[in-house]
C-alpha cells in the first residue's frame, strides 16, 4: 500500500513538474497558477515556477525514498521529516488554491493537492 500510495502520489507531483515548467518557460497557462491573474507570468512568477519545479522534484524523491524506493539521494533522517513536512503543506496548498480566484486552482489544483496530501499521509504513517 505505502509502495503504491508513493507512486500515486510521484506521479501527481510529475504532473505539477511538467505544469509549472510550462510557466517558467513563458506557456501561456497564467489563467491557471498564482491566481490567475495573467495568462503570461512576470519574471518573477516564472522564477517562482522554476524553483517550483525543484521542490517538487524533492517531493518526489523523498516520498518514493520513504516508500522504499533506492533513487533518493537522501539519508532517511531527511526523508522522514521530509514526509511530514509535505504532510503539512500539501492541505494548506490545496486550502489556497481552493480559496483562489481561478478556477483552474479551485477545482483542478485544490483537489489535487488534496489527494496528494492523503497519498503523503499514507506514505508518512506506513514507511517502514
Amino acid at each position: 500500500m505505502t509502495r503504491a500510495a508513493a507512486v500515486l502520489a510521484t506521479a501527481g507531483f510529475v504532473v505539477i513538474v511538467a505544469f509549472q515548467a510550462a510557466l517558467a518557460l513563458g506557456a501561456p497557462l497564467g489563467h491557471a497558477a498564482w491566481g490567475g491573474r495573467h495568462a503570461r507570468l512576470s519574471t518573477r512568477l516564472r522564477i517562482g515556477s522554476a524553483v517550483a519545479v525543484v521542490f517538487w522534484i524533492l517531493a518526489a524523491l523523498i516520498v518514493l525514498g520513504r516508500a522504499g524506493f533506492e533513487v533518493s539521494p537522501f539519508p532517511d533522517v531527511v526523508e522522514r521529516w521530509g514526509m511530514w513536512v509535505l504532510v503539512v503543506l500539501l492541505p494548506v496548498g490545496a486550502l489556497m488554491n481552493i480559496a483562489s480566484s481561478s478556477r483552474w486552482e479551485r477545482y483542478l489544483w485544490g483537489p489535487l493537492a488534496l489527494i496528494l496530501a492523503v497519498l503523503a499521509l499514507v506514505v508518512a504513517l506506513n514507511a517502514s
